[in-house]
Parts: structure tokens; C-alpha cells; sequence
């Protein structure tokens, strides 16, 4: 038997040589350092826009349950004689915390108007509409009125919210302190 040329490897306790280890298998032809295959760069953009799709829903949907928070209601969902753990600071609002009006509370829906259908009638004819809420308090709650820590709020259609089909004026009875209770 022969064995490859090399150096013979060492010998055993009983005398017996061992063959070297065999030569490695690099090859030297012309594919040796040719680059991979290149992928297709549509697979690459339909990749990016699964990607981006997804992130796109997912923040979607953790501004859909940050916005619906526990007690959180549509603005233009609620009735009279809900109660507003916060009075929103502004009257372009989406949603508002409602809780139970035994439990601490800021706001007391007392009177929600509907406005006439039609084209919206423009920003001073609803806020002229807004004054019927002073009236309907005293109507919900006679003794409110000269309470002296009761104020108004009112939350009221603009023009893009009219387009969604908004046309609810609400009339809130809001308290610096939170009260329990209705004010009735």
C-alpha cells in the first residue's frame, strides 16, 4: 500500500506508521471567489412593504387601544346624565374617560342637541346653537345654576367632523374639584 507523499505521521507503541492526514479539498477553478446569486430586488421592495405594512397596523392598533382606554367613550357617543372623570381640554375632542358618577368626577353630560341636517352651517351659527346649553342646564338641574363652582363646557361639530356625521352639541356641567354625584 502507498500512501501520498508527505511526512509519515508518528509511530505507533507497536511500530506502525500512520499516514498523514489527506490533503484539503480547496478547489482553484475560475468559480472559486465568484459572488452568490443575486436576489431579485422586487422580492427585496415586496419585503419592505410587508414590513412597513405591518408596523403600519400594529401602531394602528396601539392608537386604537391607547385612545380606548378603560371608561374611554367616542365624544359623540355620549348621553346626558354621563359623568367625565376629566373635562377635555379642548372642544375638538375624540374621546372622553366616562366613569360611573358615584365616583369621582369633573364632568356631568346634562344635555346633548342635535343640530338640523344640511350642509354644515359654519363655525358662529354652531357656536350660536351652544347657547341653548345654559337654558337646558337649568332645565336639568334647577339648583346647578347657582351653585357657584358649576361652569359650562361644551363640546360642538366642526366642519370635518360634520363630514363623519357629527352633529351633536353636548352640554357638560364641569366642577374645578371632582364631585360624586349627580347634580340633580
Amino acid at each position: 500500500m502507498t500512501y501520498p507523499p508527505g511526512p509519515p505521521g508518528p509511530p505507533d507503541p507497536l511500530g506502525h506508521r500512520y499516514p498523514p492526514p489527506p490533503p484539503q479539498p480547496y478547489s482553484t477553478g475560475p468559480d472559486q471567489f465568484s459572488a452568490p446569486p443575486k436576489k431579485s430586488s422586487a422580492l427585496k421592495w415586496v419585503l419592505l412593504a410587508v414590513v412597513v405594512l405591518v408596523a403600519i397596523v400594529i401602531a394602528a392598533a396601539a392608537v386604537l387601544y391607547l385612545a380606548r382606554d378603560r371608561g374611554a367613550t367616542e365624544a359623540s357617543q355620549v348621553r346626558s346624565g354621563d359623568c367625565l372623570s376629566e373635562v377635555p381640554d379642548s372642544s375638538r375632542v375624540l374621546y372622553v374617560k366616562t366613569v360611573s358618577c358615584d365616583q369621582p368626577h369633573k364632568g356631568e353630560v346634562f344635555a346633548v342637541l342635535t343640530l338640523p341636517e344640511g350642509d354644515f352651517p359654519g363655525d358662529a351659527e354652531v357656536v350660536k346653537y351652544t347657547d341653548k346649553c345654559g337654558p337646558a342646564l337649568a332645565e336639568y338641574a334647577p339648583d346647578a345654576t347657582a351653585e357657584s363652582g358649576i361652569q359650562l363646557f361644551v363640546l360642538y361639530p366642526t366642519a370635518d367632523s360634520w363630514k363623519r356625521g357629527d352633529r351633536t352639541v353636548t352640554c357638560i356641567a364641569t366642577s374645578e374639584n371632582p364631585r360624586t354625584g349627580k347634580i340633580t
